[in-house]
């Protein structure tokens, strides 16, 4: 009998999902993968619920939702994680183009689209 607990995943709206692949890259644990055009939460033990897939879907077909899963599985995400580090392009910032090596970087959408932004620039973004 497989163990559950109450917490947070992602939760992907097949019929907002344009398969455009922009959340695979930031799932760090390889949760989130392309099956047949649609983006697809394969194993609910690789997903951590942190979300930061949620910031580059430009339809907003990612959600978090809290609901009974099985407990995230921090040794079957450790392999993925390694690997993907091999291949890994950092993401910038879109107004003063500062890596993620350099400086934090959170999602955001703006005029449609879902872009990065450092925080040293998110103010100007909210404050004006």
């Amino acid at each position: 009998m497989t163990t559950t607990v109450t917490r947070q995943i992602v939760r992907i709206d097949e019929d907002l999902c344009t398969g455009c692949g922009l959340c695979v890259s930031p799932c760090a644990e390889g949760a989130i993968v392309m099956v047949d055009g649609k983006a697809k939460v394969i194993r609910e033990e690789l997903c951590d619920g942190a979300g930061f897939c949620l910031g580059v879907c430009p339809t907003g077909a990612l959600t978090l939702e809290t609901r009974e899963a099985v407990p995230f599985d921090h040794q079957a995400a450790e392999p993925i994680i390694a690997e993907k580090r091999k291949t890994y392009i950092p993401q910038v910032c879109f107004k003063c183009g500062a890596d993620e090596d350099h400086a934090s970087l959170l999602p955001v959408r703006q005029r449609g689209r879902s872009e990065w932004v450092c925080t040293r620039c998110l103010p100007a973004l909210i404050h004006g």
